[in-house]
């Protein structure tokens, strides 16, 4: 690829938009604890499907380097953020997942996180952000060549999940706490959250069974 070429490509017009959504998107994960949660998840509502949309319009690209990038967002990283969206959702942070590719075809029910979900989507952008920021043109390519590929095979799909829980919990006007919590949440594991709500987001599941 020419250095016209890959110039015309990084700097393309759905590449330059795709990191505009990204950046907001990471700045709203960033901003937990320090906006009210119920405001929070609204922007996500509106920001998540737009961003979905610029990543499916990103162009295809090869790998320059024989490296691979370097990543940003470490363990401790991942960690810290998700357990501050953990705090902030509670015993709403769970819910039951419809589309598994592993169970897909079965019986059994899953239980996700909300939280993992979103942090899932912001590591990548993450790193993509930073990687991309650098100003050189290969780490930029190969950056937005990993984006792509982890869009298709991984986030995409957290993405397009998470949605259904954010979309339920402002439909029903779940009430946060002041501090960031949801009222009554006690200690809460990823995944774990009041089986109540769990069973008000199923619908009918419960008494089916």
């Amino acid at each position: 690829m020419s250095e016209v070429d890959l110039h015309s490509l990084v700097f393309s017009k759905n590449v330059v938009e795709f990191v505009t959504v990204a950046n907001e998107y990471c700045g709203l994960i960033e901003k937990v604890g320090h906006i009210p949660t119920e405001q929070n998840i609204k922007s996500l509502q509106k920001v998540l499907p737009l961003l979905y949309l610029k990543a499916a319009l990103l162009p295809k690209t090869e790998k320059l380097l024989e490296d691979n990038l370097e990543k940003y967002v470490s363990e401790l990283d991942y960690n810290i953020w998700q357990q501050r969206w953990l705090e902030a959702l509670g015993e709403h942070d769970s819910y039951y997942e419809v589309f598994d590719p592993d169970i897909q075809f079965g019986e059994e029910m899953v239980t996700a996180s909300i939280s993992e979900c979103l942090l899932d989507i912001y590591q990548d952008l993450k790193d993509f952000l930073n990687a991309y920021s650098l100003g050189n043109e290969e780490i930029m390519n190969d950056a937005l060549y990993d984006c792509v590929s982890h869009f298709e095979d991984f986030w995409g799909q957290r993405l397009v999940n998470v949605l259904r829980p954010l979309h339920k919990l402002i439909t029903e006007g779940i009430e946060f706490n002041a501090d960031g919590g949801a009222k009554n949440d006690d200690k809460i594991e990823p995944g774990k959250g009041n089986p109540e709500w769990l069973d008000r987001f199923w619908g009918t599941h419960s008494d089916e069974e």
